[in-house]
């Protein structure tokens, strides 16, 4: 059996403090962008861009581990060897769990809004937001307590390399 992937948790601090401030930006946009017509207008919308930015930054951090994503590796090279050595470490599958809700709750927000729906992108990205924002200034990872409770639960099972 393998020991489960370690990683500095203050990574995904960073990683969600960047992403809440883009949020944040896209909730803003999303507000002053209003409703659209037509598909294509939607999908030109500056909300509806970052949104899809920021959807593909998740699925690619899901996809590849939270410490593969493009915000970890910037903590990586440029932040991290400027700190301490972190207190403790902790396991990677907790915050890749929560960058796979993150793309869920994106996507579902593109979708929604590419279909017409008022305010899916304001919606969408002000529930990715609060969760961004926990993270990031209280290190409180909502995603990372559903991973756990749906562990406890037998939902989904810990694997030996996560």
């Amino acid at each position: 059996m393998s020991r489960p992937a370690q990683i500095d948790p203050r990574g995904p601090r960073f990683t969600a403090s960047v992403t809440a401030v883009l949020l944040l930006v896209g909730v803003g946009l999303g507000l002053a962008d209003g409703t659209a017509d037509t598909l294509a207008a939607r999908a030109v919308q500056p909300a509806f861009i970052l949104l899809a930015v920021l959807a593909a930054l998740f699925v690619w951090s899901a996809a590849a581990g939270v410490s593969r994503g493009p915000w970890a590796i910037v903590f990586r090279r440029l932040i991290r060897p400027r700190l301490a050595p972190p207190a403790e470490l902790e396991d990677a599958a907790p915050p890749t769990f929560a960058q796979g809700v993150g793309a869920f709750v994106t996507i579902a927000g593109i979708i929604l809004h590419l279909a017409g729906v008022p305010y899916a992108i304001v919606v969408a990205g002000a529930f990715a937001f609060i969760a961004a924002f926990l993270n990031g200034a209280f290190g409180y990872c909502l995603g990372c307590q559903l991973y756990l409770l749906l562990v406890r639960a037998g939902v989904i099972r810990r694997t030996a390399a996560a």
